[in-house]
């Protein structure tokens, strides 16, 4: 009877239980109908933009030429990137950029969260909000925009900080022409234009934080300064790995805007980087092949730099983006 029961009765049969299942993930899908929806054009921008253009990195192994085409050029294997490692200008370059690069993630990766922990200990909103509105505002603005205000700035004659430094007693300086002083520019410049805005990522994350553990430091008679190093650095840290990683991984990808716009003859020697060298090389002098060999030697080093650094995240923090 025991075996009656159980067979006629009170269990589902596997069909009908996988036909649940079935069931249950056609709902999911119907539920979220309007999220996928809105995912499609996210999809057929990467796919016609991003992963599109990687057919036209063939060029870096043929000697291409616009009137034959990608697919009739001749094919000469790694003979641009052998030009180019054995050339005059890879180490100047190749020193160039990371130097910029680590630099940049030295002194402008800290910033943000500089800002945003102390945004959140303000107490005063219309000083909180103030500063949040200056400090996006350079974010909105274009490169060149940028640039200019840059170069007016730091004019010999008339700009701003070389009249306040002859008011104080010191000698106008030529910023942009002393190889000394680019890398200082672009770095502050760096700073002023994007802290603001990476300031939002992190001020989202202290949003997420429970009120309840400032409270409670609050009851042990905890000031704020223990809570700042106890409680919202602590709970920053899964995003400011995050960021790190990503901003390693960009770590070479320097843009060649700014630095176009900024740097002369004079500063060659400091200023030329990965992206101006693809930029006159493919542009100007229209060596397409050459400049996508480079172009892709510099991919896979940033590839490769975003691997390392998440594989080292992970074996020191245990955190990831993967």
């Amino acid at each position: 009877m025991a075996r009656a029961g159980i067979e006629t009765g009170k269990s589902t049969p596997p069909k009908k239980a996988a036909a649940g299942r079935k069931l249950t993930a056609f709902q999911h899908m119907k539920r979220d109908k309007q999220l996928l929806i809105l995912f499609i054009p996210c999809f057929l921008f990467y796919l016609i933009f991003r992963y599109g253009p990687l057919y036209g990195m063939l060029i870096a192994f043929k000697d291409y030429s616009v009137f034959t085409g990608i697919m009739d050029s001749p094919w000469v294997g790694f003979k641009h990137f052998s030009n180019f490692f054995n050339g005059p200008d890879f180490w100047l370059l190749f020193k160039n950029t990371l130097t910029l690069g680590v630099l940049s993630l030295i002194f402008s990766f800290p910033f943000p969260i500089i800002l945003a922990v102390l945004l959140n200990e303000v107490r005063l909103k219309w000083f909180k909000k103030s500063v949040q509105t200056i400090s996006y505002l350079p974010s909105f603005l274009s490169v060149v925009i940028i640039s200019s205000m840059l170069i007016d700035f730091l004019s010999p004659n008339n700009g701003i900080i070389n009249q306040l430094l002859a008011a104080i007693g010191f000698e106008k300086k030529y910023f942009l022409i002393d190889p000394d002083w680019f890398r200082p520019v672009y770095i502050a410049s760096d700073i002023w234009t994007n802290t603001g805005y990476e300031a939002i990522i992190y001020m989202a994350a202290i949003a997420g934080i429970s009120p309840s553990l400032y409270e409670a430091a609050k009851v042990d008679g905890a000031k704020r300064r223990h809570m700042i190093f106890k409680i919202t650095i602590p709970a920053l840290m899964p995003t400011i790995i995050i960021m790190f990683i990503l901003k390693t991984g960009q770590m070479l990808r320097i843009g060649y805007e700014k630095v176009l716009l900024l740097y002369n003859p004079m500063t060659y020697e400091v200023a030329d980087v990965f992206s101006t060298f693809v930029y006159r090389k493919g542009l100007l002098e229209a060596n397409y092949s050459y400049a996508a060999a480079v172009g892709l030697f510099e991919a896979v080093v940033a590839m490769v730099l975003l691997l390392s650094s998440n594989f080292l995240s992970k074996k020191i923090g245990g955190k990831g983006l993967w």
